[in-house]
């Protein structure tokens, strides 16, 4: 005790130097532990890193920065999609307010057919004796499916722009639109009013199938395609289907066999002009051989006909295409 009391100072000293080595260890301990935790979590990234570098396509290195390339074709790409909104309006439905009663539905339906029956007339478009444009069933109804009013009056408005492209073409005759059966009184209607398909929705918006058959010349087919190309709703003209108008399967159902204006052509298609007699006289082995038919020359004398337009019946299969709201 004697030489703790004469060496107070140092043993004061020795303690509180012995509690600092302790916290010192105490201190290399955790800074070791977290550096091995630290060393664990840089291998984790490098080796996450180098997956990377090895993927295709990769981040990029030194010369390619592929995140960057990535950041700028986003942009072009969200760029792209604001310029071609435009070509994505929406039809408005008929009516576009209180499409759920009945009687606003009935009335807007009743003036939508008279509309379009007096835009054909005047755009000389000949329609079937008092058409519907695919409502027929619903035009003398009274109780109407109050649940389905609302997808009603949406394809009333798609059917009322489609025809507008189609009378806006000025094409000769519009037989029939078809479209999807929506409610339980489209099971009742015309079968040629109706389409055995069915609507796809996918991440961007949902596809409804629609089907025009009219009759026309070769021009107004390409100003059809024109008007749906150029129409701020957007449509996509899925397929397109030509025949001669009164034939079936390319054949004219008129007595007296093919048509006697035209004359197959050994080189595909049709040239204009009678049939000459024998133009498909026998060959070697009773095989008919083609002749070139004779060109029909005017009472005025000129160039001979070696084309002549026909009436044609046209099909097209149409997708009307409506974006899903942004999330």
């Amino acid at each position: 005790m004697s030489w703790i009391k004469r060496n107070l100072t140092f043993v004061i000293g020795g303690i509180v130097a012995l509690g600092l080595l302790g916290a010192a260890g105490f201190y290399i301990y955790q800074s070791w532990n977290a550096n091995g935790d630290a060393r664990d979590k840089l291998n984790e990234t490098y080796n996450a890193l180098d997956a990377l570098t090895k993927k295709n396509p990769s981040p990029g290195n030194e010369q390619v920065n592929n995140i960057a390339i990535a950041a700028e074709q986003r942009g072009q790409l969200s760029n792209w999609m604001a310029s071609v909104t435009g070509y994505f309006q929406p039809i408005p439905p008929i009516p576009e307010a209180n499409a759920a009663d009945s009687s606003v539905f009935r009335s807007a339906l009743a003036q939508t057919i008279k509309d379009l029956q007096d835009s054909a007339g005047k755009a000389s478009v000949t329609l079937p004796i008092n058409y519907g444009f695919s409502f027929e069933v619903y035009r003398n109804q009274l109780n109407l499916p109050t649940l389905s009013l609302g997808a009603l009056a949406v394809q009333l408005g798609e059917v009322k722009a489609i025809t507008g492209i189609m009378l806006a073409a000025r094409v000769n005759g519009l037989d029939s639109i078809q479209r999807l059966r929506i409610a339980d009184n489209d099971t009742s209607g015309p079968a040629n009013d109706y389409l055995d398909d069915h609507a796809v929705t996918n991440d961007l918006g949902v596809l409804t199938p629609y089907a025009v058959t009219f009759h026309s010349f070769t021009p107004e087919i390409a100003k059809v395609l024109a008007g749906f190309a150029g129409s701020p709703n957007a449509f996509i003209v899925k397929s397109i289907s030509v025949d001669r108008a009164g034939s079936a399967n390319g054949t004219d159902n008129q007595a007296g066999g093919p048509n006697p204006q035209m004359a197959p052509n050994p080189f595909g298609g049709m040239l204009g002009g009678p049939m000459p007699p024998g133009a498909f006289g026998g060959g070697p082995f009773g095989r008919p051989q083609p002749v070139a038919p004779a060109p029909v020359v005017s009472a005025k004398g000129g160039l001979p006909t070696v084309l002549k337009e026909q009436m044609l019946k046209i099909t097209l299969q149409l997708e009307v295409v409506k974006l899903l709201p942004k999330k």
